[in-house]
């Protein structure tokens, strides 16, 4: 039986730990607070909705997910920190919309603790992995060039979409429309589409190329954006609901976003599933166990 590759024993692996840790904590602690705590958003009934539907997710979801990544007898295993991974870039991507498109309200602070917080311990997770043995736990025959297309498909709508709307106004003013059926202000519309095009579009590209030619880090980046991405598009389901349940004027369905989040769920599940038993993983000191084909 191969030995595990720890998560590390250094400065960086144990900062990361405890950021990680910090991470969870307050997310529990906020989300549990946006629920539950009348007027502690100040960005009227619509916003106060869809964020209250994000701190469901947050709160049943990735905290602990989070927290379990962390524990001793999981976290040196490929799938905790993959799931690490993932939800600390799902904390970055949507704690910033708490971060830069909310109101000034009282959980101000927490929501700055939880953007840094996660921040730099998903750099320092990332820093101390061994990315090429995490790569070798995937099986040599994953389907990885089914999920580099889900991938894409993933990408050009989003792109399309945000870069249409935003050339749409450069060229003759013509404000744009959120793309979602949320009925949120102008600057979520816009942070949104900043942060599709600065993070989200050029990372599922990138993981696309680099899991169809069998990169190392191309296993990492995509098990990382997939999952993350589920779990956003279920905080849209979720934001939806609390707005359609707080008779939101506007407030919509969108029917389309359960399957958006279905192509998510299937190439992030596709790699999951693909993971090779403990008993089977190769480690460094076992290069002749690893798919031939994984490299840098």
């Amino acid at each position: 039986m191969t030995t595990l590759a720890p998560s590390g024993t250094g400065t960086a692996a144990t900062a990361a730990r405890w950021l990680a840790a910090a991470t969870a904590a307050l997310v529990a602690g906020i989300s549990a607070a946006g629920l539950w705590a009348a007027g502690l958003y100040t960005d009227g009934p619509a916003v106060e909705a869809m964020f209250r539907g994000y701190d469901l997710v947050a709160l049943a979801v990735v905290a602990p997910l989070l927290a379990a990544s962390l524990l001793p007898s999981w976290r040196d295993r490929p799938a905790a920190q993959l799931v690490r991974v993932s939800m600390l870039a799902f904390c970055v991507y949507n704690y910033a919309y708490y971060l830069f498109g909310a109101q000034l309200n009282a959980a101000l602070l927490a929501h700055v603790a939880i953007f840094t917080a996660s921040l730099y311990a998903l750099v320092l997770t990332v820093v101390a992995l061994d990315v090429d043995w995490l790569a070798a736990a995937f099986r040599p025959r994953t389907p990885v060039r089914a999920v580099a297309v889900v991938l894409g498909l993933l990408a050009v709508p989003l792109a399309t979409i945000q870069l249409s709307g935003l050339a749409g106004f450069a060229l003759t003013g013509t404000t744009p429309q959120e793309p979602s059926q949320l009925v949120v202000p102008l600057v979520f519309t816009r942070l949104g589409a900043v942060l599709d095009l600065s993070l989200l579009v050029p990372a599922y590209l990138l993981a696309a190329v680099w899991l169809w030619r069998r990169r190392a880090w191309g296993y990492l980046l995509s098990t990382a954006v997939l999952a993350a991405g589920a779990l956003h598009q279920l905080s849209y389901i979720a934001g939806m609901l609390f707005q359609l349940a707080a008779e939101v004027p506007g407030a919509a369905f969108d029917p389309y976003e359960p399957a958006i989040m279905a192509l998510y769920a299937v190439g992030g599940g596709l790699l999951f599933a693909n993971l090779r038993p403990p008993k089977l993983r190769a480690t460094p000191a076992q290069p002749d166990r690893a798919p031939a084909s994984v490299g840098r």
